[in-house]
Formats: structure tokens, sequence, C-alpha cells
């Protein structure tokens, strides 16, 4: 093997690595939000994203880049979290083909209630993952980053 493929083997480990972590921490948050709020983790990062801007609103194209999600798929995400009455669409104030999609008072709610349960299944998950040699140096990684880095 060459320098070129030592290179691109380390990245593929390196990406496997973190999928695995991913997976493992997404898996425990998935189970924790279902059982303690019928929430998805996608649900669960849509109400967070919001809550964290200013007005606690985003304009669709800014959810579908914090979810990283299509444009269909944050519509669809959308319609269900308004059903639910988590959420609310109004039309922008100075671009009236412009769509704000914003927290309620019920998703407000909801979101105050499950951010424990959440943060609590983060911390073990990232404890468990940290057990495990391959994931550690990754998870030690994830506790360097600073708490001011903003969110998309």
């Amino acid at each position: 093997m060459g320098i070129e493929d030592d290179a691109v083997e380390i990245r593929a480990h390196g990406w496997r690595t973190l999928a695995a972590l991913h997976g493992l921490i997404e898996a425990a948050l998935e189970r924790a939000l279902q059982g303690g709020a019928e929430l998805s983790v996608i649900e669960f990062t849509v109400l967070d994203a919001l809550s964290r801007q200013h007005g606690w609103h985003m304009r669709m194209q800014q959810l579908a880049g914090a979810t990283a999600l299509s444009s269909s798929a944050t519509t669809r995400l959308v319609n269900r979290l308004e059903d639910r009455g988590l959420l609310t669409r109004i039309l922008c104030a100075d671009d009236r083909r412009g769509i704000y999609t914003e927290l309620t008072a019920t998703g407000q709610a909801l979101l105050a209630d499950v951010r424990p349960l959440y943060d609590d299944t983060l911390a073990t998950a990232l404890a468990e993952a940290e057990a495990k040699p391959e994931l550690a140096p990754l998870v030690e990684a994830l506790h360097r980053v600073p708490d001011t880095v903003p969110v998309a």
C-alpha cells in the first residue's frame, strides 16, 4: 500500500469511527425521546434549534440547514410538529414570500420538560462510548469543543 492509499484508509477508518459514535448516541437518544416525549431526535433538534434563535423562529431554509434535511423533508417535519401544536408558520413581514417557523408556547414547554432527559441520555451515551477504546478519542475531542459554538 502506498502513502496515498494509507491516507485514504486512515480517513475511511476515522469516518467509520465517527459513524459508530453517532449511531450509538443517536440510538440512545431516539429510545429516550420516543419513550419520554414521543419525539424523534430530529424533532427535538428542530425544537432545540428554534429555541436558540432570537425571537424563537427561523426561515424554513435555515431550519433545513440546522437539521441537515432536504427542503421537502423539512416541510414534512414542520407539518408534523405544527399538527401537534409545537410550532407554527408565519409570513415574514419584510418579504411576503418568506415563511418563518416559530416555536409555540406548547413547543417551548415540551422542550423544557424533555431537555433534562436529552442531556442525561447524551451524557450517559458519551460515558459509555468513552469506555470503548476505539471511540474514546472522539469523545475526548467532543469534550474540548467550546460551549460558544453557534448552532446553524
